[in-house]
């Protein structure tokens, strides 16, 4: 299973605040690390500046992948949950900081095979699926929030997503058509955190 959790927004952030730089990398970094703590089950492949590439062997998950859409839910709990606290307690007017609920946060996800390449001290996943999971990233979703999954993936899902999915056909560059499906990640979570105050 292949999944980037990848920041919306991020770089008309960044650009917008590159004179608040280190502030604005900062916020992202910090909504990176709740990302990755909430993704249990899933290894890290690699960081992508505002996207986390995730991954986790299929024999790892029930035939049916029932927990990808909750294991979805509680990574974007979790980015919400930092994203209030980090709202809440900032002192900085800086727009670096003042406007870090702009962001949001969107998925792309399949199911394939990998190959694990290592170039000195480095290991990556390679191969077709990687390609395709990276090149989904340029859809055609017209929701900001969502998990966008490939036909093989939402095949497998169980009753707990598959009804809230919506098919997208996507042509993907270098790979041709793609028959993919979308959740809205505010069907999925319907509830948000409470917004904490400030320590």
């Amino acid at each position: 299973v292949l999944l980037i959790a990848d920041i919306g927004g991020y770089t008309r952030f960044m650009k917008v605040h590159r004179i608040n730089l280190a502030h604005a990398q900062d916020v992202v970094a910090r909504l990176l690390e709740s990302i990755l703590d909430a993704a249990k089950g899933f290894k890290l492949a690699k960081l992508e500046g505002d996207a986390a590439f995730l991954y986790a062997p299929l024999a790892s998950w029930p035939a049916d992948l029932s927990g990808f859409g909750k294991q979805l839910a509680a990574i974007r709990h979790a980015f919400l949950e930092r994203q209030a606290r980090i709202e809440a307690d900032s002192a900085c007017t800086c727009d670096g900081c003042t406007q870090a609920g702009q962001l949001k946060l969107k998925f792309v996800a399949h199911v394939g095979e990998v190959a694990e390449q290592k170039v000195k001290r480095n290991k990556e996943l390679a191969g077709v699926s990687v390609i395709t999971v990276h090149r989904m990233l340029k859809n055609h979703v017209p929701i900001s929030e969502y998990v966008l999954m490939t036909e093989s993936l939402f095949s497998a899902l169980g009753d707990d997503v598959k009804p809230l999915g919506r098919a997208q056909p996507e042509e993907l560059e270098g790979l041709g058509a793609v028959t993919t499906h979308y959740v809205d990640m505010n069907e999925l979570v319907r509830e948000h955190p409470p917004k904490p105050r400030s320590s």
